[in-house]
């Protein structure tokens, strides 16, 4: 009796370990992997912001949005206000891809010594263009040379971004040279110049991305970096990186 009892307990046994897997082997809708799902930005990683200024140009950039998307990279466009109109299909295009888009003036003007009166022209035409185009949003804004006056702060409603590497590419237009002083220096946390109005810093940057992908950097706006590193963004605060400020 009790060796026909323990062989019906180990089959009992048997068929819970065999419901058990053949339930682990279900992939109900919840967990089940689509091909078309969004890429999710890890919660931790290398994040880097790339951004780009004094475009948007038709050919340079139409060309970079390209290769970005292709790549799966987000990037940070600081838009010359009176290049915006006559590229309206591009900027459209840069906000429905993910990309962030910021104020660089109405014609890169260079703020340090302007009169408060120009600052706020120059800022709030550019804003105003963004605005009837893409709707209202605060459009993070970087000064012309990066360079502000310490009196000037109060002006801005918003964060101001500057970087942390800068390959000179706009002097140098040579895409080689441009990747190699970006390598040379870049981490985990950077923001890197550079311009979408010329080619050569175009193809530099695609190749910048597919190098450092292959080291498992992840590029992301500046405000996702800000926020991935938990920082919080405040207005008239200048950021060079997602560690450093002024």
């Amino acid at each position: 009796m009790k060796r026909g009892w323990d062989a019906l307990k180990i089959q009992r046994i048997i068929f819970l370990l065999a419901a058990v897997l053949l339930l682990g082997s279900v992939v109900t809708p919840e967990t089940a992997i689509s091909v078309d799902s969004p890429v999710e930005i890890p919660a931790a990683g290398k994040y880097i912001a790339l951004t780009f200024d004094d475009g948007p140009r038709a050919d340079t950039t139409a060309r970079l949005l390209d290769g970005l998307r292709d790549r799966g990279a987000k990037a940070t466009f600081f838009l010359v206000g009176r290049q915006i109109a006559p590229n309206a299909a591009l900027v459209q295009r840069m906000k429905a891809e993910g990309h962030q888009i910021g104020n660089h003036t109405w014609d890169h003007l260079k703020i340090q010594g302007a009169s408060p009166s120009v600052v706020l022209e120059q800022i709030s035409k550019t804003d105003a263009e963004l605005c009837s185009l893409l709707g209202n949003d605060d459009y993070w804004v970087r000064p012309p040379f990066g360079q502000i006056d310490q009196c000037q702060e109060a002006l801005f409603t918003v964060p101001l971004v500057k970087w942390s590497v800068d390959p000179w590419d706009w002097k140098l237009k040579n895409a080689d040279k441009d990747v190699a002083a970006v390598l040379k220096q870049v981490r985990s946390g950077d923001i890197i110049l550079m311009h979408d109005t010329v080619p050569e810093s175009v193809d530099a940057a695609l190749q910048i991305i597919d190098l450092l992908q292959e080291k498992g950097y992840v590029f992301v706006t500046v405000k996702e970096l800000l926020e991935k590193n938990e920082v919080t963004p405040q207005p008239c605060v200048m950021y060079y990186s997602d560690k450093r400020h002024s």
